[in-house]
């Protein structure tokens, strides 16, 4: 083999080359680093190759005879003193950060990237025209009849065409899949007998997770995971990986575990204090250290590698204050992390979100991220809750809510929190794995997460939820058929709004959690989704699939750019004009109305986009007799939704303007054409 150059390392991580392979890793206070190397096939016994050429605090070498299959881990030798951060330990095996694949031991395994993509490339689809779908892997497929058992909850279970048909009739234009990285549970939780089921617990950055495979053997995972990306591209769908950089496996010095990261140079990887203690933004012990350049390095590799050797089409970044924090551990806009991937060739053509907040000192930073990143709407989630949940409950009880202005902001794409960047800015949420489903939303007042052992003290306690009278399952007809139009109206509201909606996967068909609102360690048919669905479950999943469809039709209800409530053409109507239930345009006064339940919003475009929309919502517990405004460019509206309804509207209602019933609680959707 040809020697590599002794002045600078290279790629980092195990890479075969003829004869065998070469390997970098970054240990900068280390005395001493070794690679073991187990022989192949079965047979007993390792090799030892310690690495001797080192420089910038990488370590690398040729590591002759090495193998695709084989197993190896890293030992490096150096001081042991706490109180500066530093934890080695010559006898711990520890995980190569780069290893692209990860045995059942937590070893690393070397594996070729040869694949076969038959063409396959990269989607791009617009913000504007994005549905995304949050969901997990395993629990999507686990109870599916028709996907074969061998594959229920794994990578090629999810390419199934059965699940892929799924996605394509409801609207689905990207998967968001909980973490998929390998991950390992905690201690607290294996000792009770459960495990990390959200896969929150980052193990190896660059490795699928090995228990999501139909396949066994590494190499056919990494190939398992590759073909599932190839499949759901075909069916036009693109992949977004939510992914945890903001701490791992390893949890803290007291209560963790050296892993990897800790036992190479657990002062460069993570946060600490000037005792040597864990800095914890996350909550879960540790926090990766992105003040630290070779750390950033870490990430962009990592980012990089999921983008061009496996086709993902974005990330979602958990916690993505923690990665944005300064060396004095304050939140920057700029920080060198987030200027990297704005400026990265490859990665600034993804699609980026991030969640604004942590848990460390003013972590909750919504609308303050660059572009082009997006982020999650937690405002857009808490305001439509209130509107149709909390304020519901309020005025049953003969109390007053908020009124229809937050409803309104949040219907509008939410300029308050992303002037300057566009509604796509916002990723809109009802809901998501963190939390109640929708239907729990309507069927729970309070958290139930006993099965979680932590004595239902983990998990919200906030959630801005209405049980409508009953916790729990009941069989009172009238209150299963009032949750159920909640469940619409959400829904609804979601999809007709202004920025990018993400649907929880399991809410087109009402699944419940019972109540669980924290499940992140809940690995059964309390999570799995039920494919069995009654008949109100089919009727949700079709008035879903028409509600995308309305989206995907009416270019007026996905604009990219803020709305005026100016003309759209020269003696156009407006892009958005606002009335309330009189049919009259909302002054300063009803806007500030806490009484207030009725608005509708009229939306237009131009010319070549035809149809005007016009939204009506009541958030009245009793019917209201609406006065429709004059329709913008045509005679007449028709009714293309009405939540009231328990399955899609099929007969054409023609509609002048003027008074109409709208249920109590409900959306009304009507169109306007201009004339041929």
């Amino acid at each position: 083999m040809s020697a590599l150059s002794r002045d600078l390392p290279p790629s980092p991580g195990m890479h075969l080359v003829a004869g065998g392979a070469q390997f970098a890793v970054f240990a900068e206070n280390a005395d001493a680093v070794t690679v073991v190397v187990q022989n192949g096939d079965g047979m007993p016994g390792e090799r030892r190759y310690p690495l001797t050429d080192r420089a910038h605090g990488w370590w690398w070498g040729l590591l002759d005879g090495v193998l695709p299959g084989q197993r190896y881990a890293v030992h490096a030798s150096g001081p042991h003193n706490p109180a500066s951060g530093l934890h080695y330990d010559p006898d711990i095996p520890l995980l190569d950060p780069y290893a692209r694949a990860i045995d059942e031991r937590g070893l690393g395994v070397v594996i070729s990237e040869a694949f076969d993509w038959e063409g396959d490339q990269r989607l791009h689809r617009s913000w504007s025209d994005t549905v995304i779908y949050e969901m997990h892997v395993r629990g999507m497929t686990m109870r599916h009849p028709d996907v074969p058992p061998h594959l229920r909850g794994t990578y090629a279970g999810l390419a199934h065409p059965v699940v892929v048909e799924h996605l394509r009739r409801l609207g689905v234009t990207a998967v968001e899949f909980l973490p998929v990285h390998a991950s390992a549970s905690e201690e607290h939780l294996t000792s009770r007998g459960l495990g990390n089921y959200w896969g929150y617990n980052t193990l190896g950055f660059f490795a699928p997770e090995p228990r999501l495979a139909a396949a066994r053997d590494p190499q056919g995972v990494v190939d398992e995971f590759k073909g599932m990306v190839k499949l759901l591209h075909r069916a036009g769908i693109e992949v977004l990986l939510d992914v945890v950089y903001n701490h791992t496996a390893e949890q803290g010095v007291r209560d963790g575990r050296t892993l990897s990261w800790r036992g190479l140079d657990n002062r460069t990887y993570y946060r600490l204090d000037g005792a040597g203690r864990d800095v914890d933004f996350s909550g879960c012990g540790n926090t990766l250290d992105l003040s630290h350049p070779e750390v950033i390095r870490l990430v962009l590799d990592s980012l990089r590698y999921w983008v061009q050797d496996c086709h993902v089409d974005g990330f979602r970044f958990d916690l993505a204050v923690a990665l944005a924090r300064g060396k004095d551990h304050a939140f920057d806009r700029d920080h060198p992390f987030l200027v990297a991937v704005r400026t990265d060739p490859v990665l600034s053509t993804c699609k980026l979100i991030a969640e604004p907040w942590d848990v460390g000192p003013h972590g909750w930073r919504t609308g303050q991220f660059p572009p082009p990143f997006a982020e999650w709407n937690d405002r857009f989630r808490d305001d439509v809750r209130t509107f149709w949940l909390t304020d519901v409950a309020a005025r049953a009880h003969h109390h007053r809510g908020h009124g229809v202005r937050h409803l309104a902001t949040r219907l509008a794409g939410s300029e308050d929190f992303f002037s300057g960047r566009g509604p796509i800015a916002s990723v809109n949420f009802v809901t998501a794995h963190d939390g109640f489903t929708m239907a729990d939303l309507t069927a729970y007042n309070e958290k139930h997460n006993e099965a979680n052992g932590e004595g239902n003290r983990d998990g919200s306690s906030h959630n801005r939820s209405w049980n409508h009278g009953i916790e729990g399952p009941t069989d009172d007809q009238h209150i299963l058929d009032r949750r159920r139009q909640t469940i619409r109206n959400l829904l609804g509201t979601l999809l007709l709004a202004h920025g990018v909606p993400m649907i929880n996967a399991g809410d087109e068909f009402g699944r419940t959690q019972r109540g669980n609102n924290n499940p992140y360690c809940q690995d059964n048919e309390l999570t799995w989704l039920n494919w069995q669905h009654k008949p109100w479950q089919r009727a949700l999943l079709a008035t879903v699939e028409h509600l995308t469809s309305l989206r995907r039709q009416l270019p007026v209800l996905r604009q990219r750019h803020f709305l005026t409530g100016e003309s759209v053409t020269d003696g156009g109507p407006a892009d958005v004009s606002w009335y309330g239930g009189d049919g009259e345009p909302m002054t300063a006064a009803h806007w500030e109305d806490p009484s207030g339940t009725v608005l509708q919003m009229l939306l237009s475009g131009p010319q070549r986009d035809r149809t005007s929309v016009l939204l009506v919502f009541n958030g009245a517990v009793t019917e209201r007799m609406v006065v429709l405004p004059p329709p913008p460019n045509g005679p007449a509206y028709h009714l293309l939704w009405d939540s009231a309804l328990e399955s899609p509207v099929s007969d054409v209602e023609m509609r002048d303007p003027g008074p109409v019933h709208v249920a109590a609680c409900s959306i009304q959707v009507w169109g306007c054409d201009p004339p041929a």
